[in-house]
């Protein structure tokens, strides 16, 4: 069947220009029009690397650039179109015309076309006009490469430099630093930039980077956050995806500014002392027109058979990570970002639906790997390299994994056979927990073992707890929804849950809204609803976030060996009878040794006794019921260590609980 183009993504808010026949086909090898063959960006060592799938920076080298070419400004245009018959660019410099300007390509058969175009300046907007050699298929795409794109639902690309003076010499000096003394406090707040503030008088529109900078660092300043986290800023058509469906892998979204724009919002969190990662999403991208679906007229980006190339829960296709020039942009992509942003680390969306030929889908729907199994071998291998790339140019990054299953050593270094990311999604803790917390506390007695659980397998990977959006969507509700009782006791819980995920071993997540108990489920259309800090329990919540940031950054206990079973000692892991867990977190000295104590009930423990293994007294320096917070003020003030054995430690001390509450303890 002959066809002539292929259908638009339903998923898209957009609508592709529409694509007719050309009437003449231009002479590639003497083209009309002002297109000059400049001398390559790419020299023969790019294109080894970009076919052996080790190219780390094909962003200075594919796209448009912006140069001056025998005396000439313009632009060099470069994009990989391997079964096309010839490639034009059109844009609103030469009315769109699919004649005018052909490019060039390549003599090595790289499938790369390129040229010079004299006179274009940033802000022209353009695509490539490709016609296949395959079923006369003929479409126009944005550019793989483009900084920036129009803003949505247009869908061309945009020439556009990538010239910003830094002002975080400072921070990145820091950042080495910290990364050479060893494991440092990594809190993290996640937020959508499209919903965290909007400007209800003109027409709810979103913050812009511009107004995020002057308004965000300082909050999570104040709010003590080491780290913020957004969803993918990286252009997407359809808003409604959050992100997750990617066109734009070099670019940040224009709905809220230019890439220089962002820049700034990055500097400003960085002069702030807040490190930025954003989510990174190379597990699969949507199937728009003008984006990298079928971009020659073959499945040059995704696996040809959709029994590999298209996910069946998304909708979208997988990139075809067996395909060395994919490897080559996925990873280039992934270091632009680091590079040209100075972003502090990326956290790697949906890895789970990369390692498994079969995720989601049911017998006879997927292909094994040449061992009969169902891993994704090249899948494994490019995120291998992915890791390998990104530590060996910036060591002092993190790159972070969302990992929903128990696949092994996801964070061990590569040398050893693991996947070589710094930390994992620990999606067991947090799925167990809200499930504790979402019962009465008169059923948690027989539940103990679900609080306690995750520490069987705490220390098996670098594990950062995470309370994300996921939680707080698609009928899910608010997190303080998802606590029983009465206001009072909701409000408690909440506070109860913060303080027992920072005193569980780990790095630390919490999104937007969560730090002041937003009360309905989060909705990208829509702002958090920042009035509730004028009333006093979310006030509480909010300094409890606070607190706890403050005490995780400053307690040696609670992040030096945060990933190591030397890290955490239980005391009592068995009192389900009062549904009470106690356990020590315990620095790289003995001095730094903190004891945490959790009542998951309404009721005021009295007289009640923990083993502890030194002399002297202890004060307590956290109590998620402190009246500061709208808690009912039950406390202890200082505890001497008394010589009685208990719980396997020679001392003994003797606590008040407070109700639905948790205490940190430390020696003097």
């Amino acid at each position: 069947m002959k066809t002539t183009k292929k259908p638009q993504s339903k998923q898209s808010e957009t609508t592709a220009k529409p694509v007719k026949k050309a009437q003449k086909k231009p002479d590639t090898s003497a083209p009309e029009g002002p297109v000059i063959s400049a001398g390559s960006l790419l020299t023969e060592y790019d294109i080894y690397l970009f076919r052996e799938g080790k190219h780390a920076s094909l962003y200075d080298k594919m796209g448009a650039h912006l140069i001056e070419h025998n005396g000439q400004q313009g632009v060099h245009f470069s994009v990989w179109a391997p079964s096309a018959e010839w490639v034009t660019v059109v844009g609103d410099f030469n009315g769109w015309n699919r004649e005018s300007h052909a490019l060039f390509p390549r003599w090595d058969s790289s499938g790369i076309w390129e040229g010079f175009i004299p006179g274009l300046q940033a802000g022209t907007v353009y695509k490539y006009f490709i016609k296949s050699r395959h079923h006369g298929y003929i479409v126009e795409k944005g550019d793989p490469f483009g900084f920036l794109w129009e803003e949505p639902p247009k869908t061309a690309s945009v020439v556009c430099g990538m010239d910003y003076k830094w002002n975080d010499k400072k921070w990145l000096a820091t950042r080495k630093q910290k990364a050479d003394e060893g494991t440092q406090p990594f809190s993290v707040y996640e937020m959508h930039i499209g919903s965290w503030r909007r400007v209800p008088e003109e027409d709810n529109r979103s913050y812009t980077y511009q107004e995020l900078a002057k308004d965000l660092p300082g909050y999570l300043k104040w709010l003590g956050y080491t780290h913020v986290e957004f969803l993918p800023v990286m252009e997407h058509p359809f808003y409604g995806s959050w992100g997750y469906q990617t066109t734009g892998y070099f670019a940040p979204s224009s709905r809220f500014g230019t890439p220089q724009d962002f820049m700034h919002l990055v500097d400003a969190l960085h002069k702030e002392g807040v490190g930025v990662i954003l989510d990174w999403v190379p597990s699969h991208f949507p199937t728009d027109q003008h984006g990298l679906d079928y971009f020659d007229g073959t499945h040059l980006f995704e696996h040809e058979d959709p029994k590999k190339g298209f996910h069946p829960d998304w909708k979208s296709n997988i990139f075809n990570y067996g395909r060395n020039e994919v490897k080559s942009f996925l990873i280039s992509s992934a270091l632009f970002w680091l590079d040209k942003y100075h972003v502090d680390g990326l956290r790697v969306d949906a890895v789970a639906s990369m390692l498994y030929l079969d995720y989601s889908r049911e017998e006879g729907e997927w292909i094994p790997n040449e061992f009969g199994g169902r891993e994704n071998l090249e899948a494994i291998q490019f995120l291998k390299d992915f890791n390998d790339s990104a530590h060996h140019l910036f060591p002092d990054v993190h790159t972070i994994a969302e990992e929903s299953t128990s696949w092994p050593m996801v964070s061990r270094p590569t040398q050893i056979g693991g996947l070589g990311f710094n930390m994992k999604w620990m999606m067991g803790w947090m799925h167990d927990t809200l499930v504790y917390f979402s019962k009465e506390p008169v059923y948690r007695s027989h539940h103990q073992g679900q609080i306690t659980f995750s520490i069987i397998y705490a220390f098996h990977e670098n594990f950062m707890l995470p309370l994300s959006h996921d939680e707080v969507v698609y009928g899910k509700g608010p997190l303080i929804d998802k606590m029983p009782g009465d206001e009072w006791q909701k409000f408690a819980n909440l506070r109860n849950l913060y303080a027992f995920m920072y005193g569980h071993p780990g790095a630390k997540l919490l999104f937007m809204g969560g730090e002041f108990g937003q009360t309905s489920e989060w909705k990208h259309d829509y702002s958090l609803d920042w009035h509730l800090n004028d009333f006093h329990y979310h006030r509480g919540v909010q300094l409890v976030v606070k607190d706890l940031n403050e005490i995780y950054k400053t307690e040696k206990a609670f992040y030096e060996k945060q990933f190591d079973w030397d890290g955490f000692e239980w005391i009592d892991l068995n009192d389900a009878h009062n549904s009470v867990i106690s356990f020590m977190r315990k620095g790289r000295e003995e001095k730094d040794l903190v004891v945490v104590i959790a009542n998951f009930t309404p009721i005021v423990r009295e007289n009640y006794q923990i083993g502890v293994p030194y002399k002297g007294n202890l004060k307590e320096i956290f109590n998620s019921d402190d009246q500061k917070y709208g808690g009912s003020g039950v406390s202890n003030n200082f505890i001497e260590s008394l010589p009685i054995p208990m719980h396997g430690k020679p001392r003994a001390i003797t606590l008040t609980l407070p109700p639905l509450g948790v205490i940190f303890m430390k020696y003097e």
